[in-house]
């Protein structure tokens, strides 16, 4: 694993950036942005439709880099050897947080299938329900979260 890391090592990190970058810029994108938009659509059905569309293509676009930078990240750890180092505790915070941002994003997926389902019965309550804690929540988490993944990452960077 380490001669495949060294070998190469710009690719490895480089997908492992962007990866982060896409992920955590697309939530700061979709809370900041287009939330702020969503709002102004004055008929609630559509909002919550547009809201729902939204987020399947966020979550659509993002889980092939999410994949990526878990995978980009064992093989960097294995690379640098991060588990025998210095480095050890803060190489597994760092696998702790895309750890709980994984979990929060299939929980989030899970939520918006929910209230698309919803949508299309006329609950538009229940959507609504499943929908709200997403931008309230658990975007806004994952964004401090992976604010501080890349923190870290910059971090390592300097040091390694």
């Amino acid at each position: 694993m380490q001669e495949f890391f060294t070998e190469y090592k710009t690719f490895i990190v480089f997908f492992h950036v962007i990866s982060a970058v896409v992920w955590v810029g697309g939530m700061i994108a979709m809370r900041y942005a287009a939330h702020a938009s969503f709002m102004e659509i004055e008929s609630p059905a559509k909002r919550l439709e547009r809201i729902a569309h939204a987020l399947k293509r966020l979550f659509t676009i993002v889980l092939p880099f999410v994949i990526i930078l878990l995978l980009t990240a064992v093989v960097m750890i294995k690379g640098y050897s991060l588990s025998q180092s210095e480095f050890s505790a803060l190489s597994h915070a760092k696998e702790g947080i895309w750890s709980v941002m994984f979990i929060n994003l299939i929980v989030m997926m899970k939520r918006r299938n929910r209230a698309q389902v919803m949508l299309a019965e006329g609950d538009f309550a229940g959507a609504k329900g499943q929908l709200e804690p997403i931008g309230k929540f658990m975007v806004p988490l994952n964004i401090v979260l992976g604010i501080s993944a890349i923190f870290i990452g910059t971090y390592f960077s300097s040091h390694l």
